[in-house]
C-alpha cells in the first residue's frame, strides 16, 4: 500500500494557510452563487445574513473549522490515494453519503457550542437541505484538496 502524506501537512501548512482559506472561501462563494430556486434563494439569503454579522465571519469560520474538516477528509484521501484514482473529486462524489455526513458532523457540533444566536438561527433554518448542498460541493472540494495535497 502506498503511503501518502497526511492532508494536514499540505492543507494546514502555515505558509499556505492564507491561500487555502481564500480558496475555500472562493469555493463557498461559488457554490452559494450557483444555487437556484426556492432553496437556493434561502441559502443565498442565509449566507448574506451570516456575512452581515461581520465581514470576517466567513474567513474566520473557515480558519477555525479547517483542521476538523481536514481530519474528516483524511481517511477518504488516504483511501483514494491507495486506490490510484485520478480524481479526488470523483472519489468524493462516489462516496457522497458518508463524506457529507462526516463534514456536516463538524458544523453540527460547532453550532451546538456557539453563543451567536443569529448564526444558530440561520444554520438551523438551512440544515435540512445542507447534506444536498454539501454533496453538490464535493467536486469543488475534491479539486481544492487535490490542488494542495496532490
Amino acid at each position: 500500500m502506498k503511503v501518502v502524506a497526511p492532508l494536514k501537512e499540505s492543507m494546514l501548512d502555515e505558509s499556505k494557510s492564507e491561500q487555502v482559506v481564500a480558496d475555500v472561501h472562493a469555493v463557498i462563494d461559488a457554490e452559494v452563487g450557483d444555487k437556484s430556486g426556492a432553496s437556493g434563494l434561502a441559502l443565498k439569503g442565509g449566507y448574506a445574513a451570516v456575512k452581515k454579522v461581520g465581514p470576517s465571519i466567513v474567513p474566520d469560520a473557515i480558519e477555525g473549522l479547517l483542521p476538523e474538516f481536514v481530519e474528516k477528509l483524511e481517511p477518504y484521501w488516504q483511501e483514494f490515494a491507495a486506490s490510484g484514482g485520478a480524481s479526488f473529486a470523483d472519489y468524493l462524489v462516489a462516496n457522497q453519503e458518508a463524506v457529507s455526513d462526516s463534514l456536516l458532523g463538524v458544523t453540527d457540533s460547532r453550532i451546538e457550542g456557539t453563543d451567536r444566536a443569529a448564526v444558530k438561527k440561520v444554520y438551523s433554518s438551512l440544515r435540512g437541505s445542507a447534506k444536498k448542498h454539501v454533496a453538490e460541493a464535493l467536486p469543488r472540494v475534491g479539486a481544492l484538496v487535490q490542488k494542495y495535497a496532490g
